[in-house]
């Protein structure tokens, strides 16, 4: 008797400091209710497009409700905070440009929390397009000319972008740093409205998103020199990038991803992260992608983990290059 109990004692306090195996739990049981996905953007836009495709489908995979909340604000402040504060469960994910995980710190003087180490990354979706137009009485047709036409005006001509330390601003930053040139920054209230001055020749010249600016080059109010990314768009095949149109080394891509809150179980991630490239590797799904001028992009978790810090790293040294203030 006392050996059988002995024996049990043993075997129950084993099993005591056996911890349970949480992670298999986590990935098999996941999701037990709607999962919220936040956009840091209005709705009816890109981002938010983007969102809800990518929504979509993880409802029908995991079968629970996948809820798109759009939350804008503060440069995408306010949705990545509510992600970041959120319970690392998985319930919560958040759609994340380049602007919440890469230029936030340099452009920002303080967040509510670490782009590296709040989030959980689950993987790469996308990336946009921008592509730098100018009024169709700029005195160049290559960029080659442009470069030189920015050159010798020294400082005169004027450029537009979205708003102060938005993508529009540092991709342009980046480029008057390479080219060795100055000029004066305006800032609007939006791409559109930016875009709207560059073609009635109030500025000169703009970096602007692609699917903003497609109408207006293919109406030719505005010319356009080549995409800031390292690669064609199948919206407008025949456009170059920058790097290949004469300025090598020219790479600033806006990219997007989707994370979760820091703490979120690997097997978690792990199935997100799998769900979403088996969508976006779709023909179907790239179809649609590259008809809003996005080019798919997928990565596994830590890959963009990775990723991220040198993400940081290259915007935070265009921003001190520019000379530009965090607000």
């Amino acid at each position: 008797m006392k050996r059988a109990l002995a024996l049990a004692l043993t075997l129950w306090c084993g099993a005591a400091i056996i911890p349970p195996a949480r992670g298999q739990t986590a990935g098999s049981d996941y999701p037990q209710r709607a999962v919220a996905f936040l956009c840091p953007f209005p709705a009816g836009g890109g981002t938010d497009i983007l969102t809800r495709m990518l929504a979509q489908e993880l409802q029908e995979k995991l079968a629970r409700p996948v809820i798109v909340d759009n939350r804008p604000g503060a440069g995408t402040i306010v949705a990545a905070q509510a992600a970041a504060r959120a319970l690392p469960d998985g319930h919560t994910i958040l759609l994340a440009p380049v602007t919440t995980l890469a230029m936030g710190p340099s452009v920002h003087k303080s967040l509510p929390y670490d782009t590296v180490k709040d989030f959980a990354p689950i993987g790469l979706v996308a990336s946009a397009h921008f592509a730098l137009v100018a009024n169709p009485q700029v005195a160049a047709t290559t960029l080659p000319e442009l470069i030189a036409f920015i050159r010798n005006k020294d400082g005169e001509l004027s450029y537009a972008t979205s708003g102060a330390a938005t993508p529009h601003h540092l991709f342009m930053a980046m480029f008057l740093k390479m080219i060795g040139a100055k000029a004066q920054h305006v800032p609007y209230r939006g791409s559109v409205a930016a875009l709207t001055d560059v073609i009635s020749g109030q500025v000169a010249m703009m970096m602007v998103d692609l699917a903003v600016a497609m109408p207006a080059i293919h109406d030719g109010k505005v010319k356009a020199f080549g995409l800031t990314g390292t690669m064609r768009t199948k919206a407008m095949p025949d456009l170059p990038t920058i790097a290949e149109a004469g300025l090598p080394g020219y790479a600033a891509r806006p990219w997007f991803s989707v994370v979760a809150p820091a703490g979120t179980p690997q097997p978690i991630t792990d199935k997100l992260n799998q769900t979403l490239v088996a969508f976006i590797q779709r023909p179907d799904t790239q179809d649609k992608m590259n008809a809003l001028a996005i080019t798919p992009w997928t990565s596994t978790p830590d890959e963009l983990a990775r990723f991220i810090p040198a993400e940081i790293q290259k915007w935070a040294q265009v921003v001190k290059d520019a000379g530009i203030t965090p607000e």
